[in-house]
């Protein structure tokens, strides 16, 4: 920066001199002399003081006489300047956006500094205004336009600058902040703001579109678009609201780990509280209880769902939003990021004519997608399925979709035993809570249904004797059950950023790896960057995978099951039919360059 320091305290005096220089030259330019007779002068008193001359002044301007010696042309040198503090935040700014964007910073830099400086100079060697103007004009203008066009190839519609819609887009907000509304209340929506349309939940006294409309013109309602706007293309899945001593924090659950957001002040985050109470069907005068909602939105042609959740402190209100993006289509199995082996497992027991499939792991592990992409693989038009979820995350075509409502007194167990008298070729139970919702899931697998649903358990061991714990039978949860899987969900390495490195002994004994049979290098985040990632956003991560652990239900299994539960004999045999734990799954990961160890230890312990 400083070299831009430097060239602006030049160029300004250049600028400057440039204009006093003209305007000097202008006011004491020889005046043509004109040959006339001879005019004899009559006699002067020697007492008189001498005649005004008139048509001289010191000055550029005769009509301001406090002025004075003043050759400063005001409306040149308003216009220099002016164009000389834009030229230099330009070159500021596309300094910041090139490097973000990766559009070639170092030559894009110097053409803007020496197109500029070349447009300058020109311009104080012109011998008129109006040819000055058009140089600097153009010095300045032609590289904008030119490095606009290059960087508007990498970024989506939303994005692009100089466009029509951008102009628009600009010159509306401008208007809006001094109080001049241009257009229709759904344009300036379109274009004033982000573009996503927040949808309240009908309730007692008001509709959708009410609530929405009493929110439109409270405090703080762009910036609480804003933040949904800017949450969703973070890949939020949570947004956390809390209450501090003169400001409202703001943190953000991307692939699973917190990360923290520009926060509020405390005025405007009590609003933004408010606002999304009322979208939710909330009591905004209590803040003491907690108390939960949903809303919708509207963002490039689909629909995302908004669970909200409020907590009272000490402070102040807390605010949780749930993030669940039903327009994302659900994936398959070979999506996941398994082993094609297991993959080939999984299908083989998917299209079983009857039994029970169990996906475990803690919350937020992903074990609602798997099972999603299990229904995938079957014919929805062949087969009649229904699932019971709570809430539902996908929308899937041709399939029964039931979501639970405790408050009405529906809950897993008496939809499951409702649902079994609907003739349904596979079930879906969101998950087994209690031991009800378990014996009603393994006696429907027993009665030709195939049966897939979530239990909250470490591994597939554990739970398998969590099943038992709920009270279970073995002999029915033995003759029952097909398969457990056991997940986590672990960070995947940005392939733009990531640098390789050569482990140590004491990191592959760590982890459990010969140190004498790893040849390959490892990959972790870069732990010093010298320019911005837009691909990760310089978090190192971007998006994530799975980490699998599958116990298959054979024969031998099921017997020891039935007769005697012990978890040491029932993991033997586990291992001896090839299952391999999830660090063991995670470490293939790594070894790819999938994930990094530390990513990996982080999740799998």
């Amino acid at each position: 920066m400083l070299y831009r320091c430097s060239l602006s305290l030049i160029l300004t005096s250049l600028g400057i001199w440039f204009v006093l220089h003209e305007s000097t030259a202008v006011a004491q330019s020889p005046t043509p002399v004109v040959t006339a007779p001879p005019v004899i002068a009559p006699p002067r008193d020697p007492n008189a003081y001498p005649p005004y001359p008139g048509a001289f002044y010191r000055g550029s301007n005769p009509a301001q006489r406090n002025l004075a010696g003043f050759y400063l042309d005001n409306a040149k040198f308003l216009y220099l300047l002016s164009l000389f503090l834009l030229w230099t935040w330009t070159a500021s700014w596309i300094d910041t956006d090139a490097h973000s964007l990766k559009v070639r910073p170092d030559m894009w830099n110097s053409i803007f500094l020496l197109t500029g400086v070349a447009g300058f100079v020109a311009a104080l060697c012109s011998p008129s205004f109006p040819l000055a103007f058009v140089v600097m004009t153009v010095g300045y203008s032609v590289p904008m336009g030119l490095y606009a066009a290059e960087r508007n190839k990498r970024v989506p519609e939303s994005g692009k600058i100089l466009t029509p819609r951008h102009i628009r887009s600009v010159t509306l907000r401008l208007l809006s902040r001094i109080g001049v509304n241009v257009g229709s209340r759904e344009a300036r929506e379109s274009i004033v703001g982000p573009p996503i349309r927040l949808i309240g939940k009908s309730g007692k006294g008001a509709g959708e579109m009410d609530r929405s409309r009493q929110v439109e013109s409270s405090k703080g309602y762009l910036a609480a678009k804003e933040l949904i706007y800017d949450a969703i293309l973070r890949r939020t899945t949570d947004v956390h609201m809390e209450p501090k001593e003169d400001e409202t924090s703001v943190r953000l659950r991307i692939d699973g780990v917190m990360y923290p957001a520009e926060a509020f002040d405390r005025s405007t985050g009590d609003a933004l509280v408010n606002i999304f109470k009322v979208l939710s069907a909330m009591d905004i005068t209590e803040r003491r209880k907690p108390q939960d909602g949903s809303f919708r939105a509207e963002m490039e042609g689909r629909t995302i769902d908004f669970r909200v959740a409020t907590q009272g402190l000490q402070g102040g209100e807390k605010m949780v939003i749930r993030i669940l993006d039903k327009g994302a289509s659900a994936k398959t199995l070979s999506d996941l990021g398994m082993r094609k082996q297991m993959v080939d497992q999984l299908n083989d027991i998917v299209h079983q004519p009857h039994g029970m499939m169990i996906t475990c792991g803690p919350t937020g592990a992903g074990k609602s997608t798997t099972l999603y992409a299990a229904l995938q693989e079957i014919d929805a038009y062949e087969n009649n399925i229904i699932t019971i979820e709570d809430p539902v995350e996908y929308k899937m075509p041709n399939v029964t979709q039931i979501e639970i409502n405790s408050k009405a007194g529906q809950t897993f167990a008496g939809s499951l035993r409702s649902v079994l008298r609907q003739d349904p070729d596979i079930v879906m139970v969101g998950e087994i809570r209690d031991g009800e919702t378990a014996k009603i899931a393994c006696q429907a697998a027993n009665t030709g249904h195939m049966v897939f649903s979530t239990l909250h358990a470490n591994d597939t061991i554990a739970a398998l004797f969590r099943l038992i714990d709920l009270e279970v039978e073995p002999f029915l949860l033995s003759s029952s059950i097909s398969a457990i899987l056991g997940q986590r969900l672990v960070r995947k390495l940005c392939n733009e950023c990531k640098e390789p490195y050569k482990p140590t002994a004491d990191l592959l004994q760590k982890v459990g790896l010969p140190a004498d049979k790893i040849t390959k290098n490892f990959y972790r985040p870069p732990s010093k960057r010298e320019s911005t990632c837009p691909s990760c956003n310089d978090l190192g991560y971007v998006g994530r995978t799975g980490v699998y652990e599958l116990l298959v239900i054979t024969d031998r299994l099921r017997d020891l099951i039935r007769e005697s539960p012990n978890l040491t004999a029932i993991k033997a045999e586990a291992r001896k039919n090839g299952m391999l734990y999830m660090k063991e799954e995670g470490l293939r990961l790594v070894a790819m360059g999938i994930t990094s160890v530390d990513e990996m230890l982080r999740v799998v312990k």
